[in-house]
Formats: structure tokens, sequence, C-alpha cells
């Protein structure tokens, strides 16, 4: 695994249509190298997980497949 630092001010965010108005979302952002982030919308300082464009597909499945709970 590759660490690159990204600044948040690089990252166009997003929040979903679905979300409320409360702070318990999670944000997806693209940076213009073609990555994309996710955050936490309770402590967007946290940081967020960037994933490389080929990559990006695969972590949407695996949310969708319900393959990330505990």
């Amino acid at each position: 695994m590759e660490t690159t630092r990204h600044s948040h001010a690089d990252v166009d965010w997003h929040k979903s249509s679905y979300s409320g108005n409360d702070n318990g979302c999670v944000e997806r952002g693209r940076l213009g190298s073609g990555h994309h982030a996710v955050r936490d919308t309770k402590d967007r300082a946290q940081g967020m997980l960037v994933f490389e464009p080929d990559n990006w597909q695969s972590f949407i499945d695996a949310v969708r497949q319900g393959d990330l709970t505990d």
C-alpha cells in the first residue's frame, strides 16, 4: 500500500442527497488526479481515505455487497 498526502482543499466534496442534515454521513470527493476520497462528516479534520481510480469500483462493490461489515 502506498501512502500519499492529499489536501482536503484539492477535493470536490459531495454528500448524498439521501443524507439528513446531521453530521452522521460519509462524503465522497474526487481529486483532480482522478483519485476518489471518502471522509466522515462527524470529524472532517480526521482525514480521508483516498483510492486510486482502478480501486474505487472494487471499494464500491465491497460496500454494496456488505463485505466491509463487522
